[in-house]
């Protein structure tokens, strides 16, 4: 969550009537709407709708994507190239195909090439993607957010949307599913919730959803995604019937390379690239950035043995220096029991170098990942062993 906000028409106070002020519509009552986080002691919004946002009848669904199953595979350092899958196509909502997962996190990659022609709503889990190729518009309840090339765009839990992929422009997205939900890291907040002025972004940094007005798409079919399974719903009014809303759950849009970078007198460990938390995990920003500046400083990542955590790394472009092999849609994976570090010849030849172009997302989990077999299929087999001078 971010911090609060107001969109539209609101009634002066929590639970009080608000009712239509046009003579054709009788002075009735806008149906007041509560999206609440921990219940009803954390983070919410409340919504205003034109008509009862609560009348549901379940339907058959066609729409949904493929949930993870975990492949026997031994411990080893991994290399998948997700730019050799063959584009899936289709609707976001059917899109993703699952690569890593956890009890904490599923990360899939989708290339959608048609709008979602339903709404969605994800009862399961706060979506993040990043948006490695393409833009677009979420649609949402509470208004549109347009997003673009190198975006963040985070899509909280419950809320119902729709993704509109620009036409004719290429998609390719990575998605991390957060089950126990994502936000920004607690130490970059002071007393009163705001962003500390040495946090690596600032409030401006992130675009936030415009509401226009209501809409009516002629869509009256919503998929709602719980317990890993989905469910249909039709419904007789558009969803898109919201008139005002305040408060501080709402979808955003976050351009990575507004994160803010630190350079160090020798190597800073990720975590000072740390950008989102979730459950479990720790979501990592690498930008282009001056590296360490001692005269003998090691700008190569060092070997380490990260014992508590597992790595996923996704490679947007430029220059990895600690990796051969690797290009852009590369997603390296290193689990927690063996050490990992740079290739052969990388970590002297950083000596000297000044400046990095690297962009990249990472993920450290706290429980083991584990791959599917589409992640298998586009394994790098030669990966583990490249590791041997």
């Amino acid at each position: 969550m971010l911090d609060r906000m107001q969109l539209g028409e609101v009634p002066a106070k929590h639970h009080i009537a608000f009712r239509k002020a046009t003579p054709d519509q009788g002075g009735a009552l806008f149906w007041e709407e509560c999206l609440t986080r921990d219940g009803f002691d954390g983070a919410y919004t409340i919504l205003y709708h034109r008509y009862r946002p609560h009348e549901h009848r379940a339907a058959p669904t066609p729409h949904g994507w493929p949930a993870p199953v975990a492949v026997d595979a031994p411990l080893a350092k991994r290399h998948f190239k997700s730019q050799d899958m063959a584009p899936s196509g289709g609707a976001p909502i059917d899109a993703r195909r699952p690569l890593l997962f956890n009890e904490d996190v599923v990360l899939s990659v989708l290339h959608p090439d048609r709008p979602d022609p339903v709404y969605f709503n994800n009862g399961d889990a706060d979506d993040l993607y990043f948006i490695y190729r393409g833009s677009g518009v979420l649609r949402t309840v509470l208004g549109d957010l347009r997003f673009e090339q190198d975006d963040y765009v985070c899509v909280p839990r419950g809320l119902v949307h729709r993704l509109i992929p620009d036409e004719g422009v290429e998609q390719y997205w990575l998605a991390m599913e957060c089950l126990g939900g994502m936000g920004l890291l607690r130490q970059w907040r002071n007393a009163s919730g705001q962003l500390t002025m040495d946090a690596p972004y600032c409030h401006r940094d992130f675009r936030r959803p415009v509401l226009s007005g209501e809409r009516d798409e002629g869509i009256r079919d919503v998929v709602v995604k719980r317990g890993g399974r989905f469910h249909g719903f039709t419904v007789p009014h558009s969803p898109l019937d919201c008139v005002g809303w305040d408060g501080t759950v709402y979808p955003w849009a976050f351009p990575i390379l507004n994160f803010q970078p630190r350079a160090g007198l020798v190597h800073l460990p990720p975590t000072w690239h740390g950008t989102f938390q979730c459950r479990g995990g720790l979501i990592c920003s690498f930008v282009p950035r001056a590296v360490d500046f001692h005269e003998d400083a090691i700008p190569c990542p060092y070997p380490h043995s990260s014992v508590d955590v597992d790595e996923f790394l996704f490679y947007v472009r430029g220059n990895f220096t600690s990796r051969r092999g690797v290009g852009p849609g590369s997603i390296s994976f290193h689990p927690a029991g063996i050490p990992h570090g740079p290739h052969p010849g990388a970590y002297e030849g950083s000596i000297g170098h000044r400046e990095t172009t690297e962009l990249a997302v990472m993920l450290d989990t706290a429980r083991p990942l584990h791959a599917t077999a589409q992640a298998v299929a586009v394994e790098d087999a030669g990966y583990m062993d490249s590791f041997i001078e």
